[in-house]
């Protein structure tokens, strides 16, 4: 039985919303109406929406919520629109606003940066409120960024006396050995989009800056053992390449007054042995320890281009390993929680 087809309207009294709301070619509604499979056209300063029942409600909510941004003067993008149709598939768009009510920093624009779907939210929310974070998902979901903003935010605010940002040196398929300098110059190219974060941030003469003063510190995770990280917020990417014991001594250079986020992606693990991941150990045994929180991301968190996230689905529906399979779906979404 055919699912009877509808048709709602919304109307938009002002011309300037009603044009930043469907967007350049009407390309916002073009998203909604691609992700819900409903048809969403603009006649005048009304907006139709015709399909399935439920779906077509759907989608009306969704325009109204970014209708609320913009009458708060919000501007919205692609990827508000995107975070917005994944919230309301999740049944958490009635949080879509609350987001855009707190700006973690502003950027050196000068351009509020906040979290953009539920998923960021719980990840900024538990780097708040507990030692370790472990941010576990895909690329494109915002976990290295947030968690330079983070740290940033909490170097301004005189919570911590420095940044150390690190990564494993391991091979992605590429040779690092003909690479000249030492082994800090060889892996630098690596982390590329920390100092993309910064400087985005702080900008980059503020970066270098601090970089030549040593209040932040960018450095292979070799350059970590036998230190102790008093008053700082450290940040461990790609995490899934770490050893057993590489993340064990990580985590014990916690010291007072310190932070960590733990970053990692259990599906793109590079090391010859992928049940030998430090992450995929500290994913098993550290669950119930106090103030560590694991937070999972997963492709609808993803904050890119939508067909990013059909490419993340795509190969993991693709993978026959069972051994990646089941690393990847012993993590469990965090249920969401009440905010405090």
């Amino acid at each position: 039985m055919t699912e009877e087809t509808v048709t709602k309207r919304l109307l938009i009294s002002d011309v300037d919303e009603m044009l930043n709301l469907i967007g350049v070619e009407n390309a916002n509604l073009d998203i909604v109406g691609e992700a819900l499979n409903v048809t969403v056209t603009a006649v005048g300063q009304e907006i139709r929406i015709t399909g399935a029942r439920e779906a077509g409600s759907l989608a009306y909510a969704i325009l109204q919520k970014l209708d609320i941004l913009l009458k708060q003067g919000i501007k919205i993008a692609g990827a508000d629109v995107v975070s917005a149709v994944k919230m309301a598939q999740k049944g958490t768009l009635d949080y879509f606003t609350d987001m855009y009510n707190e700006t973690l920093i502003k950027d050196m624009k000068g351009q509020p940066i906040r979290v953009k779907n539920f998923g960021q939210r719980q990840y900024v929310n538990s780097i708040k409120h507990n030692t370790i974070t472990f941010g576990v998902g895909p690329a494109g979901t915002g976990k290295t960024f947030l968690a330079v903003v983070m740290a940033v935010a909490a170097l301004k605010a005189g919570e911590v006396e420095r940044i150390i940002v690190t990564r494993p040196a391991v091979e992605a398929g590429e040779n690092l050995g003909f690479l000249p300098g030492d082994l800090k110059d060889k892996v630098d190219p690596y982390l590329r989009p920390i100092y993309d974060a910064l400087h985005a941030v702080i900008g980059t003469e503020h970066t270098n800056r601090l970089l030549e003063r040593g209040v932040i510190e960018i450095a292979p995770l070799a350059y970590m053992r036998g230190r102790t990280l008093d008053g700082a917020f450290a940040i461990l990417d790609e995490a899934q390449n770490t050893t057993q014991a590489q993340m064990k001594m990580f985590l014990t250079r916690l010291g007072f007054n310190s932070r960590m986020i733990v970053n990692g992606d259990i599906s793109q693990i590079d090391l010859p042995s992928k049940g030998k991941s430090g992450l995929v150990q500290a994913e098993r045994i550290l669950q119930k320890v106090p103030h560590i929180n694991f937070v999972y991301f997963d492709s609808g968190d993803v904050v890119r281009n939508p067909v990013v996230a059909a490419i993340i689905d795509a190969y993991e529906h693709g993978t026959n390993s069972p051994q990646l399979h089941n690393q990847s779906v012993t993590a469990k979404p965090n249920e969401i929680k009440k905010e405090d």
